[in-house]
């Protein structure tokens, strides 16, 4: 039998379980220690662990990282937390220069076992630098692993997974779905997960593929469970960079449609780059051109224009149709 646990109590579990099995695991960033995080995703960690292995910082995320990075050398598996999206920006230097450069740069002598965990996306009535999806900043910078959650089951094993990984990786989590619930088997060995980099079959379809992941995961499947006059794949793609093309690939050649859903922005999000994969394998086997449905292409808006600007049930299933006008 499963534990009931949210998105964001699937994380703690994952990182509680993580500290317990290696004693270089540590959990740094601000207010991740007594407060237990603003979303209290560390809670209770601080005090089972101590000060030495959940540490708060100053609010400074360059050196946040950049110590972060310091520890990995010698030998510690940090995990920072940046509380909000859009707080990651100073310490973009460190990340995009040292921490996605350091394993070349050094011939492989050294790793950089290093999981950055950043809430990301709207949906919770808050404003820029709360709400953004910034994953094709991350994306798009080789040496650097992109995961993203959607659901109970993978924030507790593929968190445990990121920290397990010698490579840096971002781990993306959905705050709207924070608290989402499901039934997570935590008495299962960790070698039984889907690997953190295959994509997911949520729902098996034939006539279109749906793509999305984090926190557009749910909305694809709600659109695919209202379109009754199709029958609609949902793949939720889980991991960003690297991408699993071949479950994508296979699964466009039997449906021939493609729509890709995300809370990114249309130009230069991670859609595009998939398109165009997508468009040099599948090209005979499409019957539509391939669909992206996101935000727009400005700046996150004040609050009460959130849920025009984040693509919903509607936009998606426009999307769908637009597919099948072809």
């Amino acid at each position: 039998m499963g534990t009931n646990l949210t998105i964001g109590k699937a994380i703690n579990a994952g990182l509680r379980a993580s500290m317990e099995h290696d004693p270089k695991v540590l959990v740094m960033g601000e207010d991740v220690g007594k407060l237990g995080g603003v979303f209290r995703v560390t809670d209770g960690l601080y005090k089972d662990f101590g000060a030495d292995r959940v540490i708060d910082t100053p609010l400074a995320e360059s050196g946040i990282v950049g110590t972060a990075i310091g520890m990995a050398m010698r030998g510690y598996r940090p995990v920072v937390e940046i509380q909000f999206d859009g707080f990651f920006f100073p310490a973009a230097n460190q990340t995009f220069t040292q921490l996605a450069k350091m394993r070349r740069r050094s011939a492989g002598k050294l790793s950089m076992p290093i999981v950055m965990r950043i809430p990301y996306g709207g949906g919770i009535g808050a404003v820029e630098h709360h709400s953004e999806s910034p994953e094709a900043y991350f994306t798009h910078t080789a040496g650097l692993r992109v995961v993203t959650v959607a659901n109970p089951e993978d924030a507790y094993w593929m968190i445990q997974q990121a920290i397990r990984s010698d490579d840096p990786v971002i781990f993306l989590e959905p705050k709207r779905r924070y608290y989402e619930k499901a039934e997570v088997d935590t008495a299962a060995p960790i070698e039984e997960a889907t690997p953190m980099g295959a994509a997911r079959v949520a729902r098996h379809g034939t006539d279109a593929t749906l793509l999305a992941y984090g926190p557009m995961v749910k909305t694809a499947l709600q659109a695919a469970e209202a379109d009754t006059d199709h029958s609609i794949e949902v793949v939720d793609l889980r991991s960003l960079s690297p991408v699993d093309y071949p479950t994508i690939v296979e699964s466009v050649k039997r449906t021939g449609r493609l729509v890709i859903a995300h809370e990114a922005p249309l130009s230069g999000g991670p859609g595009g780059e998939i398109a165009a994969r997508v468009t040099e394998e599948c090209f005979y086997h499409l019957e539509s051109p391939v669909i992206r449905v996101a935000a727009f292409d400005t700046p996150y808006p004040q609050s009460r224009l959130e849920e025009h600007y984040l693509p919903d049930l509607d936009r998606v299933l426009d999307g769908v149709d637009r597919a099948f006008a072809y």
